[in-house]
């Protein structure tokens, strides 16, 4: 009953905006719109930049749908104004995107920017809870858009955040522990990005003689994969392992991270020994085999880990570096004696 209900309600949410888009292309192939150009061309635009997304907005307002929604319907009504209207009616399409678009972007940016301090704060008075960016930015996230664009977008700006606006040391809690210090992965991501430094310029000058557009591309593509390097490198101690609310937090920066219910914990030994990843045994670290291991956890049923940009892998064994690997062990063992 409530899927019926659920399929009709975002039937008519999504349905009545949609057909009125169809219904303003249709008008763009009449005969009408031939000899009436001018007059439907500024009708046309009205309705697909402002009736279309006032009409969808008064149907989620009073639903669980984020209010942000209503910008890609904005952006579906320039793209087909675009298409369907001659250039030379496209006076007020272009009003729009010079002047209001860029206010209504910079206006979803500021409210992300604000709801995510707001997040911050919360977390912040309430004494026992420690705060960490990349949950905060997710949870608020998911409260004000769609849910497909939030893990992309939250890994780009946390890319950028750990990368190079959070400069201050991280101090540990009782409950929390590093990985990063002993693995070996820090001096491993410095080295790559120090090579990609070198490559890039070396590319660049060779490319050039070619294709000055091709070298700068390529120049482009290599600089942003430095700068997700470095945040990825940098999230690394700004996220550390921890244990809260009989819940284990496994984090490896901002690339993977699972929770665990302490409860479901089958047994925890320090053991480097190698292991085979399959689809019951993964590794924390997003480098597989590249970084060693000194902790493996086994569970009494399967979870979930996720990786970069919202990618799901399920396990039942899962091996990570730890510091303080004996600490750690012990600290788990007491939980699950309780």
């Amino acid at each position: 009953m409530n899927k019926t209900l659920n399929f009709q309600r975002n039937l008519i949410i999504f349905g009545i905006p949609l057909l009125m888009i169809a219904m303003m292309i249709a008008l763009s192939k009449s005969s009408a719109f031939i000899t009436n150009t001018n007059t439907l061309s500024i009708g046309i635009t009205f309705d697909l930049l402002l009736t279309v997304p006032i009409v969808y907005f008064l149907l989620i307002r009073k639903t669980s749908v984020p209010k942000t929604t209503v910008v890609p319907f904005l952006i579906i009504g320039m793209v087909i104004c675009s298409l369907i209207l001659p250039s030379e009616n496209q006076y007020f399409l272009n009003l729009f995107k010079t002047w209001v678009f860029p206010i209504v972007e910079l206006s979803i940016v500021s409210y992300i920017i604000y709801k995510v301090r707001n997040a911050v704060k919360r977390y912040q008075l309430n004494k026992n809870e420690k705060i960490d960016f990349f949950s905060a930015l997710k949870n608020t996230c998911y409260e004000i858009l769609p849910k497909s664009v939030v893990i992309p977008l939250v890994t780009e700006i946390a890319v950028f955040y750990y990368g190079f606006i959070y400069w201050k040391k991280r101090k540990l809690h009782e409950n929390e522990f590093s990985y990063h210090k002993e693995s070996g992965t820090v001096a491993l991501l410095i080295a790559i990005i120090f090579i990609i430094a070198i490559e890039t310029v070396t590319l660049h000058i060779f490319l050039e003689k070619w294709s000055v557009t091709v070298a700068w591309i390529l120049t482009f593509l290599s600089v942003y994969s430095g700068i997700q390097l470095l945040g990825f490198l940098k999230s690394l101690s700004k996220r550390p392992i921890a244990i809260e609310n009989n819940k284990l937090l496994l984090r490896y920066g901002i690339m993977n991270e699972t929770i665990i219910d302490i409860n479901t914990i089958d047994s925890i030994e320090i053991s480097s020994k190698d292991i085979e990843e399959d689809s019951a045994t993964r590794k924390l670290s997003f480098l597989g085999e590249l970084e060693g291991h000194n902790v493996i956890i086994r569970l009494k049923q399967e979870n979930e880990l996720t990786g970069l940009y919202g990618i799901k892998r399920k396990y039942r064994n899962i091996a990570l570096h730890v510091d303080k690997k004996v600490e750690f062990t012990d600290r788990i063992n007491d939980a699950l004696k309780k």
